[in-house]
């Protein structure tokens, strides 16, 4: 199998030629071997493939390079940030394969350009559960360890390098890099390369109609995408427009987490202090990021900025009315009603906050739907809302046929991903092996894996995740 390149193509201010660091001791932790027969990958042994993984040697055709890229990162603009500690080595089936964790680039900012092998863990295994769950993602391909000592908030720890494969790494902030620096050339040429790659639905033949469809699509794209986050329980954490795919997939895995008990206002990240990427925000933050990529193509839509800014709102005003609906969508399936009305988003709202007043068990809560309409109230708690809500629900005559297609029994909850980092540190991998095999199969729990279903005791509860740079 030979990389192909597509992004090179571009001009070299795109992206900065660059190879991986040298590692003294590269060793397989985990490899994802049905991901990789997929994609007609295949290894003479774990030795090459950790040589592979970590950047030692080169798969046919890399060409290896660091993208250009700023961001909104909580807020604030950042006009400089790129791949600092990644490189793309190509492509493969269409799909970006990226190295992360493997070293300095010009995008440093003066960092190590390092990472831990916890935070590899990490999106390893959240990256495959989201593909398991159905969530639009990035894939991983495997973890090796570097055989050199990082160090993080918490001393020194291994070194790793994560390997994943994406739709594109293209962002938000790609085109916030260009704009910033008034580069209109640069914001056509990569207008078109999305386009190209990404909505080849498109075919306006006038650059501002394109731009107007790109960003609907888009933000079609984004909607959909939190929606389904929301689903699932899953708090994002660092919904900076630097990690908003241009592609409409879930990348950059930081300080992510799923919650446990619900709460519309819970947040996970170390970093996320006033709670802007809380997960009752986040379709909120998509907007937001969207509206940033408008300002983005603004000049490519007309010389006069009121005219793009009002044919900008008239192409975003309906998507963006819209999200609302794709959440009460999303938990509606979720309940088992197939159509929306008002009064199934009341009953929806109710739930929610029926769960919140409790702090009951998100996952749980949902998938234990049919065994409550048959009178187990193990999972709940029991009183007048309650009984209301079953009264209600049972009036809009959900099919409970699908209640288990829509809500997972299995999420990789937080206190278990720290089991399996505690244990990796120290050189087992057998807990990360048990832990991944069980993700596979979120809405089917085998019965071997059941015991990943339970939420942790309150010893065992983590309250805040790092992102790992």
């Amino acid at each position: 199998m030979v990389l192909t390149h597509t992004y090179t193509d571009l001009p070299e201010r795109f992206y900065q030629r660059t190879n991986p660091a040298t590692f003294p001791d590269p060793e397989l932790v985990v490899f994802n071997s049905d991901l990789a027969d997929n994609l007609g990958l295949t290894f003479s042994s774990d030795i090459e493939t950790a040589q592979i993984l970590s950047g030692q040697r080169l798969l046919p055709g890399s060409e290896p390079i660091a993208q250009a890229y700023a961001g909104s990162q909580f807020g604030h603009f950042v006009p400089q940030l790129g791949d600092g500690r990644a490189h793309l080595l190509g492509e493969i089936n269409g799909l970006d394969i990226q190295l992360k964790g493997s070293g300095r680039t010009r995008f440093s900012r003066g960092g190590d350009g390092r990472s831990p092998l916890g935070p590899a863990i990490r999106e390893f295994l959240v990256s495959e559960a989201m593909h398991a769950l159905g969530v639009p993602t990035s894939r991983s391909l495997g973890v090796v360890t570097t055989g050199e000592m990082v160090y993080r908030q918490d001393g020194p720890e291994p070194g790793a390098v994560l390997t994943r494969l994406a739709d594109s790494h293209l962002r938000v902030g790609t085109f916030q890099y260009f704009r910033h620096r008034n580069d209109l050339q640069a914001l056509e040429l990569l207008c078109d390369y999305t386009v190209g790659r990404h909505y080849q639905e498109i075919a306006c033949s006038k650059l501002a109609d394109r731009c107007l469809e790109l960003l609907r699509a888009v933000a079609q794209r984004q909607g959909d995408l939190v929606a389904r986050w929301y689903a699932v329980g899953f708090i994002h954490g660092v919904m900076n427009t630097d990690n908003c795919s241009m592609a409409g997939v879930t990348i950059d895995y930081g300080p992510c987490a799923f919650m446990d008990e619900f709460h519309f206002t819970k947040v996970f990240s170390s970093i996320d202090q006033q709670g802007r990427y809380a997960y009752g925000n986040q379709m909120t933050v998509a907007a937001w990021n969207i509206q940033r990529l408008a300002d983005c193509l603004l000049p490519l839509i007309s010389d006069d900025p009121e005219v793009a800014a009002s044919r900008i709102s008239d192409a975003l005003t309906d998507v963006f009315a819209s999200f609302a609906e794709s959440v009460y969508l999303a938990f509606a399936r979720k309940l088992g009603l197939p159509e929306l009305n008002s009064d199934v988003e009341e009953l929806i709202t109710d739930f929610l906050r029926y769960l919140e007043s409790h702090s009951l068990d998100f996952t749980l809560s949902f998938a234990n739907l049919g065994r409550l309409c048959e009178g187990d109230t193990k999972h709940y708690v029991v009183n007048s809302d309650l009984d209301a809500f079953l009264r209600r629900w049972k009036d809009q005559n959900p099919d409970l046929s699908q209640i288990s297609a829509a809500n997972p029994s299995l999420i990789p909850r937080n206190h278990q991903i720290e089991k399996v980092i505690d244990n990796a540190n120290s050189g087992d991998y057998g807990h990360l092996t048990e832990l991944w095999n069980a993700l596979k199969n979120p809405y089917d729990v085998p019965g071997k894996y059941r015991h990943f279903t339970g939420p942790p005791r309150v010893e065992e509860r983590v309250y805040q995740t790092f992102c790992g740079t």
